[in-house]
């Protein structure tokens, strides 16, 4: 069992339509792609996936499977940087990273159902459990649609909800009143603009949120204004952190954000990151600058990724990742008491593919 090779790799991309049309600040879409890599050896297979383009699975099968193949299944390591080199010439940000991040995840499940324990215990974890908070309020949603799902977060015990502003502006103070009627005063209202602002006018909107009780705006500004988030950041309310990283591929694009002192809390999304051997590092690297790390998205795989994070301060519980993940697979965490508990009765994430609920979905 110890030196079983990794015998096949394999990926499929498939796409939901959303649940009603979904905006940000500077994106608007009506579907979402994930691609599901399954990783085998001795019997046992592992899930991984990442949410993206169809061509992650291209890339996954054309590129990343051959230096994978063969290797010992415990190798997970030397795996992972086998198929970085193999993207030199092709580009390792972007979907490069994503389909190495979606490998990764599964060759650590695979991993852990061959030592037959959970995910979080191979990855050594250091938390027993994981905070959430409930991720949505787009920005195309009526004043009723956005009050019915941030309360009901609320209600179910989820203590921070977080709604996207920043696509017209002139409503965001007005959204921010309805999210704050509908979840009460006992609930933290995060803010996300994903980049939508300028210098100047998130320096304005960051008074005006914090006068309403905002405790995070995440992406005032582009992730690669440094210098922005940095203003955003000394200059801004007291009380109102800054976060960025989600669009963070490899370490030195994080590395970055902390060096020029641009974010309160880094985030970090094991499915662009380099799975879960990245997320790890990236959470090291946090840890060494006394920064907490936010884990972006993709709460099922999130959920044992963070419990290996010293300085994790919680996860994504995101809408659409939520549906797709449910629809998806056997095995998913619901939050209780506003954390995710990862299941040590079963072995790797607990998670199994529903391969025939799949297949209409199937788009490569």
């Amino acid at each position: 069992m110890r030196d079983a090779p990794v015998e096949e790799i394999r990926s499929a991309a498939y796409t939901f339509p959303t649940d009603g049309p979904e905006s940000d600040g500077t994106f608007a879409w009506d579907s979402t792609t994930i691609v599901v890599v399954e990783a085998a050896a001795a019997g046992c297979r592992g899930l991984g996936y990442t949410y993206g383009s169809a061509a992650v699975s291209r890339l996954v099968e054309e590129t990343l499977a051959r230096p994978v193949r063969g290797m010992p299944a415990w190798d997970v390591g030397a795996a992972w940087a086998a198929m970085w080199r193999e993207l030199r010439n092709i580009g390792q940000p972007g979907i490069g990273a994503m389909a190495v991040s979606a490998v990764d995840s599964a060759l650590w499940d695979l991993k852990a159902r061959l030592l037959d324990v959970p995910l979080a215990v191979a990855l050594d974890a250091v938390h027993g459990s994981v905070p959430v908070y409930g991720s949505g309020g787009f920005t195309s949603y009526s004043d009723e649609r956005l009050a019915e799902q941030l309360g009901g977060w609320a209600a179910a015990g989820i203590p921070c909800v977080k709604m996207k502003v920043g696509r017209d502006p002139e409503r965001d103070g007005h959204r921010v009143e309805v999210a704050r009627r509908a979840i009460g005063d006992a609930v933290e209202l995060f803010v996300d603009a994903n980049g939508a602002y300028r210098r100047k006018e998130a320096l304005e909107w960051a008074r005006r949120f914090a006068e309403a009780g905002v405790r995070w705006l995440e992406e005032p500004v582009s992730s690669d204004d440094l210098e922005g988030l940095r203003l955003i950041r000394d200059t801004g309310p007291s009380g109102l952190e800054i976060a960025a990283g989600e669009y963070g591929y490899r370490i030195p694009d994080f590395r970055r954000l902390l060096e020029a002192g641009a974010v309160d809390c880094l985030q970090a999304d094991v499915t662009r990151c380099g799975g879960m051997t990245g997320f790890q590092r990236v959470g090291a690297l946090a840890d060494a600058y006394g920064t907490d790390l936010s884990a972006h998205c993709a709460p099922q795989l999130s959920a044992h990724a963070g419990t290996a994070v010293r300085r994790l301060r919680h996860v994504e519980y995101f809408h659409d990742h939520v549906r797709i993940e449910r629809l998806l697979f056997d095995g998913v965490l619901e939050p209780v008491g506003g954390v995710l508990v990862p299941d040590r009765a079963r072995p790797g994430t607990g998670l199994e593919f529903k391969r025939d609920d799949a297949a209409p979905y199937r788009t490569a």
